[in-house]
């Protein structure tokens, strides 16, 4: 089982791009000009804390993984 969960919310994206430019292992662009993560599910956090502390509009959060995450 994964060690962490990101819960990202798109409607809040606003595209600026920056959890890519920090965290380019688990983060892109799609084709709609929203932010997308790469895994939900990680086995380490990495960059993807930084990732969610240098979002603007806080639509990454990264929390630990419960035995009833199914995200």
């Amino acid at each position: 089982m994964a060690r962490f969960i990101i819960k990202f919310d798109k409607e809040k994206c606003i595209g600026c791009g920056t959890c890519a430019a920090v965290c380019p292992e688990n983060w892109e662009i799609g084709d709609d000009n929203k932010a997308k993560p790469k895994k939900i599910e990680l086995e380490k956090l990495g960059c993807n804390k930084t990732a969610e502390e240098s979002c603007p509009v806080q639509a990454i959060r990264v929390e630990p993984a419960t035995e009833n995450s199914t995200e």
